[in-house]
């Protein structure tokens, strides 16, 4: 219990820290002049926001919301162990089961409120999907599957400086451990009955969770552009005594304004995630024997490039809807394997402002 009294107090302590700072600026940003982006009106731009897969990378206006709606889906297909592929047979060295694919969906419903220009409020609901195929060392193919409510985060996006073309914002939220650690599935090996299935197949990570991030966006004539740094950074172990590791993403990206209602970007995405620490013995327990149960094969980089298009109805009964899709595929992949790798990402989405 006491791990779990503190994880709280370290919570409190965040969100402190983030308001203090935010009364701190408010002062220097209440005497400029009231210049933040119309994102719903005729005026708006279809890159005043950031390709789809960016969250959290604009601010809006005092009073105004928006609702937002994305799709993602990766797929992963084969292994990896550092920067050289894994065939099955190389896994099956070591382990009774192997990996092959694995899909994993994503719906997420986001709402946003600014009381103050100089800061916005953002809250985001995942719902997840994940499936996995395997094979064995005697050619038995299974696989497992898991679905439910993700992790909930709340963030509040903190304006710190602006002018004409360029803004800087600081973001600090929190994750809360909504997601279920518990998820179960039949396999061969479990005689029938439901066991708990491996770590990437958990839909949360049952741990409080802080999301600290600073976003720079800047914009002349036609072109925009911008960069954003965040990290997950766990608080203390779950309830089945572990943590997950900590996760750290850098992305820049730019933009060009096709036409009024429609803009062509490019974004690159560099994201690094760690080890567990500890383990779950209903997952790991005393022998291994698949990789994805093991929590000393979870770390790994990836570096990922890809295309994306914004799109805004300017007028009529959508004027203010805003259609965002982006691609990401991987340049490079490092990781602490063998380890299913990604192949692409696909995310698509809607968003309102009003």
């Amino acid at each position: 219990m006491s791990k779990y009294i503190e994880c709280g107090r370290m919570a409190a302590r965040a969100c402190v820290f983030a308001c203090a700072l935010a009364i701190a600026v408010q002062p220097a940003l209440a005497e400029e002049q009231h210049q933040h982006h119309d994102h719903s009106g005729p005026n708006a731009r279809p890159d005043d926001h950031a390709p789809i897969g960016v969250m959290g990378e604009h601010l809006h206006g005092a009073g105004e919301w928006m609702v937002s709606y994305r799709y993602m889906k990766m797929h992963m297909d084969g292994n990896r162990d550092g920067k050289k592929g894994e065939s099955r047979g190389d896994v099956h060295d070591d382990f009774m089961v192997a990996p092959d694919e694995m899909d994993m969906e994503m719906h997420m419903l986001g709402f946003m409120y600014a009381p103050r220009d100089f800061l916005t409020f953002m809250v985001m609901v995942p719902f997840v999907k994940k499936s996995m195929d395997h094979t064995t060392r005697m050619d038995a193919e299974f696989t497992t599957k898991s679905t439910g409510l993700g992790d909930i985060s709340a963030t509040a996006l903190i304006k710190l400086w602006r002018n004409d073309d360029h803004n800087v914002h600081l973001n600090a939220g929190l994750s809360v451990p909504t997601g279920s650690i518990s998820e179960r599935d039949e396999t061969p090996m479990s005689m029938g009955a439901n066991v708990v299935i491996p770590y990437p197949m958990q839909i949360g990570s049952g741990t409080l969770d802080l999301l600290p991030g600073i976003t720079y966006n800047g914009e002349r004539d036609d072109i925009s552009w911008g960069a954003q740094a965040r990290g997950t950074i766990r608080l203390g172990k779950n309830k089945h005594d572990y943590r997950m590791g900590n996760n750290y993403l850098l992305t820049g990206w730019g933009a060009y304004q096709v036409l009024d209602w429609m803009s062509a970007g490019l974004r690159m995405q560099y994201n690094q995630w760690f080890n567990y620490k500890s383990k779950d013995e209903r997952i790991t327990g005393d022998m291994i024997i698949v990789p994805t149960a093991d929590p000393d094969r979870r770390a790994g980089k990836r570096l990922e490039l890809g295309p994306s298009v914004n799109l805004i109805a300017l007028n009529g009964p959508l004027a203010g809807v805003r259609v965002g899709v982006e691609a990401l595929f991987p340049l490079v992949r490092d990781l602490d394997g063998p380890q299913l790798e990604t192949d692409w990402t696909l995310i698509a989405g809607l968003q309102y402002a009003f």
